[in-house]
């Protein structure tokens, strides 16, 4: 399967959910309905979300580390879901906690000292 393909199927709500149901990965479907439910996102939702937000923001080097991921796995279109959601929860964590450090809850990282509320 071609990437572009697999990205497409991703972006759609039904595959994504299908996709990530099939990986079996009890622990990555628990922190995908997690960080789903802090964006009130369903896990189908959040995986569109994250594939859409991979695809526009990752850096050459996360691109890279994918395509290993793809060429070297047996499932290219699990080593693509797997390696895409794993970057965005990072990420969504990363801001998460940046929000939890403001005190305001916005994800803007100030720590509350001369902050605007």
């Amino acid at each position: 399967m071609l990437l572009g393909t697999i990205l497409k199927r991703l972006g759609q709500e039904a595959d994504a959910g299908e996709a990530l149901a099939a990986m079996g990965d009890m622990v990555l479907l628990t922190e995908v309905q997690a960080m789903g439910e802090l964006h009130d996102e369903t896990p189908a939702d959040y995986v569109c979300g994250a594939t859409r937000r991979f695809a526009a923001d990752a850096s050459s080097e996360e691109w890279l580390a994918l395509m290993t991921a793809v060429e070297r796995g047996d499932d290219p279109a699990r080593a693509t879901l797997e390696r895409m959601l794993r970057w965005a929860l990072a990420r969504d964590a990363a801001e998460a906690r940046a929000g939890e450090a403001c005190g305001h809850g916005c994800g803007c990282g100030h720590g509350g000292a001369g902050h605007a509320a």
